[in-house]
């Protein structure tokens, strides 16, 4: 990506809905040039703008950090086996705690035990395995941003920026949805930019009920849109997971620090061997060096981190990767809500 290109993924993090017109202000370009590159990113797979789903919509457990540790040489195979799970929702090859890490997010939470104890440990190449409960997230994949604009040239997106309150933890953000509002999400979690248009026809319905709809589901925070693209095409080289032990006291002060951390796409208080879990993209191994021995020693409670260097990511976020390029994304769940 060229100077241009990473402009505008930064500006898409800010406002995945905005308009080529408005995008175009912001990076004094032309609204063609600004669609033209768009278009060619889409394309070619190296970026989407996707709508990320409540939890509630895919499951009423929560998801786990899940930790692989595969027979020699078949780490590669097994990765590939767990990114065909649709309960797999981020599978990638590691270095460090284990040889494959991945986010796992059982479709129900009577389906947990089984998956956990029985369905991955028996996937054929698996030596052993091990999990973290999230308890809270504390930041998500949605807020992280390329810091390459000065708040002042994004103002001219801020109209396109939908302000969604923060639910309370444990409770169900969506509460029941229509058929129509499934319809719906499933388009969004495809494409984040489509536009009422499109969508009326999608769905068979007028313009102004498509506008509505999506609207409505912005607002509550049932879909949340967010840029899909491989951290290494920005520049950031590096992707480790960081499993720290933090002493409970200390745990929501620690968690609060790393999530206002420039290199944080996600931070999650976990149940397991680990306090919190951070996972940062970061440019190269100095700068991963200064936020272990300047930034995490800085915070106090820390008694423990261990580093999980991801060395490829197959799935994430239920979309399939090749070489950093972006497969189809696929539905991740089966139409709960609505009675159905």
């Amino acid at each position: 990506m060229d100077e241009l290109d990473l402009d505008l993924v930064a500006a898409l993090q800010y406002a995945p809905r905005a308009p080529s017109s408005a995008l175009a202000e912001v990076l004094d370009s032309s609204p063609s040039t600004v669609g033209r590159r768009l278009q060619r990113l889409q394309s070619s797979g190296r970026l989407r703008v996707v709508g990320q789903l409540d939890w509630s919509l895919v499951s009423d457990a929560h998801p786990r950090h899940m930790w692989l540790h595969a027979e020699s040489g078949r780490a590669v195979e097994v990765a590939r086996r767990l990114a065909r799970m649709p309960e797999t929702q981020l599978v990638a090859l590691s270095s460090g705690r284990a040889d494959i890490y991945c986010v796992v997010h059982p479709a129900e939470r009577a389906r947990a035990a089984e998956l956990l104890t029985t369905e991955i440990p028996s996937v054929e190449g698996v030596r052993g395995t091990q999990s973290d409960l999230v308890l809270r997230p504390v930041t998500r994949a949605d807020a992280w941003t390329l810091d390459r604009l000065p708040v002042g040239r994004l103002e001219a997106l801020r109209p396109y920026r939908t302000h969604v309150p923060e639910p309370d933890e444990g409770a169900v953000a969506s509460g029941p949805l229509s058929d129509d509002e499934i319809a719906v999400v499933g388009v969004l979690h495809a494409d984040a930019r489509v536009g009422s248009g499109d969508m009326a026809r999608e769905l068979g319905v007028s313009q102004s009920t498509a506008y509505r709809l999506v609207q409505s589901l912005l607002e509550r925070g049932v879909v949340r849109p967010r840029v899909e693209v491989e951290p290494e095409r920005l520049g950031m080289h590096l992707e480790v997971i960081l499993s720290l032990t933090v002493r409970p006291g200390a745990i929501a002060h620690v968690a609060e620090k790393l999530s206002a951390h420039p290199s944080a796409r996600y931070v999650s208080v976990v149940a397991g061997e680990v306090s919190l879990i951070h996972h940062g993209a970061f440019r190269d191994e100095r700068e991963l060096g200064r936020f272990i021995t300047e930034d995490l020693a800085a915070l106090p409670g820390i008694a423990d981190v261990r580093s999980s260097v991801l060395l490829e990511v197959l799935r994430r976020y239920w979309i399939d990767r090749d070489k950093g390029l972006l497969g189809e994304a696929r539905l991740p769940f089966t139409s709960r809500g609505g009675g159905r």
